[in-house]
């Protein structure tokens, strides 16, 4: 994996942004940030979402007459296994250069320890997936850990056990305290 994608992901995950485009900020902020190249998809006239590549920002609101309000963002890091470079974000390709078609969370997790950057584990539903959760910057990193046989079907052979599969802010700390929660009264 080159460097530059590296210090992508550990940037995002330092700083619960995506090239300074925070989960608050209006579907404007995020474009001003990231340019116009996207696929709008709403659906309903209450949500909305903006699909950038391996990027994707998400708004609500209350009515048609309300402001979009930003309610998170997710980088969707397996696309980069089915589509490399083309799947990638116009405008992280022309910072960061080349990013390689999987993320190791051993080694994101490694760099981002090297900065002071800590992941705690919060339980994930279903035991297939292992999620880790930035305190500071509330951002969630999900990795693969199982193939069990419905997961075989459903996601991309290519990916394997340890390769992240999605970044995503806001991960609340109520979030994480209802997912321990249940993991306590399931247990």
């Amino acid at each position: 994996m080159t460097p530059y994608s590296l210090s992508f992901y550990v940037d995002v995950v330092s700083s619960g942004s995506v090239l300074g485009a925070k989960p608050s900020d209006s579907p404007e902020q995020v474009a001003a940030v990231l340019g116009d190249d996207f696929i709008e998809n709403s659906a309903f006239t209450d949500s909305m979402w903006r699909d950038y590549g391996i990027t994707e920002f998400f708004w609500g609101r209350e009515s048609p007459e309300h402001l979009w309000v930003g309610s998170h963002f997710s980088l969707q890091v397996h696309r980069l296994a089915s589509g490399g470079n083309k799947n990638v974000d116009r405008r992280l390709r022309e910072k960061y250069g080349r990013f390689s078609p999987k993320l190791r969370f051993g080694r994101l997790r490694g760099l981002l320890e090297k900065r002071g950057v800590p992941l705690v584990e919060v339980p994930e539903y279903g035991g297939e997936d292992r999620t880790f959760w930035q305190p500071e910057s509330l951002v969630a990193v999900t990795f693969i850990s199982a193939h069990p046989d419905w997961a075989i079907r459903s996601r991309p052979s290519w990916l394997r056990i340890g390769d992240v599969y999605r970044i995503s802010a806001p991960m609340t700390r109520e979030s994480v305290e209802w997912r321990r929660r249940q993991a306590r009264e399931m247990a």
